[in-house]
């Protein structure tokens, strides 16, 4: 999955010189917690409502005056990302740097915004959460193969795979997380541990016919 496919396109943003005061009451407005904070046709930095709130609290040692401009009190250098940037660049970052959005740029132009709850959406849609589904959890062996013949196996009862999450475990076997096209997900988790795969979730699955 790719930025542009989850950003909010051509988002609002606001001149360096837009007071706290009005930038506060757009995003009350417009119900958003992020400005890109541009000079010209150049974004140069961001502004949340969290520094709005900050700046001109009466618990700062030295609170702004909500006349003054957002340059005093934005984030820059900025960090941003490309409509072509794969989601899990983005979430790395936006983890690693402990930001909650990335604004989108191409070709230098302001073209969106991506923030830390497009971000659960995206990963929702990954995990094949946005519809209606069943889940299977499977211990796979580490060897070739293993995937190849678990998918032939649900293909052989017409089960059809949503999404499939792995990830290395520390013993170096690999653990799955299905999601298939069905919601009577026990009869087929037996059948799977019965073909000798080791079925994590449902729990309590029997293995004998």
């Amino acid at each position: 999955m790719l930025i542009r496919e989850v950003m909010h396109p051509d988002p609002i943003s606001i001149p360096k010189e837009t007071s706290l005061s009005d930038a506060y009451q757009l995003m009350h407005e417009k119900g958003i917690r992020h400005l890109p904070v541009v000079e010209g046709e150049k974004i140069v930095g961001v502004v949340t409502d969290r520094d709005l709130r900050l700046a001109t609290s009466k618990l700062t040692e030295h609170p702004f005056d909500p006349g003054v401009a957002v340059e005093n009190v934005m984030s820059a250098p900025v960090q941003t990302a490309h409509p072509s940037d794969p989601i899990g660049s983005a979430t790395q970052m936006m983890r690693e740097l402990k930001i909650g959005c990335l604004p989108v740029v191409e070709n230098g132009e302001l073209v969106g915004i991506v923030t830390g709850m497009d971000i659960l959406d995206a990963m929702l849609i990954l995990m094949g959460m946005d519809r209606p589904s069943g889940r299977m959890d499977v211990r796979l062996s580490d060897k070739p193969g293993e995937l190849a013949r678990l998918s032939q196996l649900l293909s052989e009862r017409g089960v059809n795979i949503h999404s499939i999450l792995s990830y290395p475990e520390k013993d170096g076997r690999m653990r799955l997380v299905l999601r298939v096209n069905t919601m009577e997900i026990r009869p087929i988790a037996s059948a799977v541990c019965n073909s000798d795969f080791e079925v994590l979730w449902p729990p309590h699955i029997s293995c004998a016919e």
